[in-house]
């Protein structure tokens, strides 16, 4: 049978109130949500307390990239605040990954590091336009992830599209959280390398992230229901394939 990922629902919106009231409709069907750039910039660290206060665990997504010691100093806070897991950009290399491996080694938190890979925003041409020159996307996410990897993360960010192959290169103990789930219902939005929440989870993904699809519909506990409906499906139907 299929593995049925946990589910990470994406409070991506700009106040307390907001994320809040989110965390209190869908609590505890999930129990690990996302706060990203937007509700971290508006609101700071109480974003990540509030939910913790309301029962849930924390996906801090601030896709960490600067020198190794301003990182390991950003990564040694989210672990104190509590956040169960924290992404970087794998892109910021080696010794900025190790730093930040090491500052929660020093810590004593539990907190996962995950490397974000290549944006599922973009496709082979803004790839080209980001890097100045072409490069298959696919070997960049396996180079960048491979990186990570070596350097002690525990995971990567990556598109629903790079799972297979990820697994295939780098084995089956590397925690992979995947972006870019659209259920055949919603619409892709601004997204690029999409996938349904039932191919993920035939693909082998560990984690899905999901957010519009759910904090934006007319009842976000039901359009939560629907795609953990589908995934248990999935777990129960073993003839799928992808």
């Amino acid at each position: 049978m299929h593995k049925t990922p946990e589910l990470i629902v994406a409070l991506d919106v700009g106040d307390l109130a907001s994320a809040s009231a989110l965390v209190e409709q869908l609590y505890p069907t999930v129990t690990l949500f996302k706060v990203g750039l937007q509700l971290f910039t508006a609101e700071g660290p109480l974003a990540v307390e509030v939910v913790r206060q309301r029962g849930g665990a924390v996906f801090l997504d601030l896709k960490l990239h600067d020198i190794p010691n301003t990182v390991a100093g950003a990564v040694r806070e989210a672990a104190r605040l509590g956040a169960a897991m924290c992404t970087l950009h794998a892109s910021g290399g080696r010794s900025m990954l190790q730093a930040a491996t090491a500052a929660v080694a020093a810590s004593g938190s539990p907190m996962r590091l995950l490397a974000v890979t290549v944006l599922t925003s973009l496709d082979s041409r803004g790839l080209e336009e980001v890097v100045g020159s072409k490069l298959d996307l696919t070997a960049q996410v396996v180079r960048l992830a491979s990186l990570a990897q070596e350097a002690g993360l525990d995971g990567v960010v990556a598109s629903p599209h790079e799972i297979g192959l990820l697994r295939a290169t780098l084995g089956p103990s590397l925690c992979l959280v995947i972006p870019g789930i659209r259920p055949a219902w919603a619409a892709a939005d601004d997204q690029r390398r999409v996938m349904t929440p039932h191919d993920a989870t035939v693909a082998g993904a560990d984690y899905l992230v999901i957010g519009r699809p759910i904090t934006a519909a007319t009842d976000p506990a039901k359009a939560t229901r629907r795609i953990l409906d589908e995934l248990k499906a999935v777990a129960e139907d073993d003839t799928g394939s992808f």
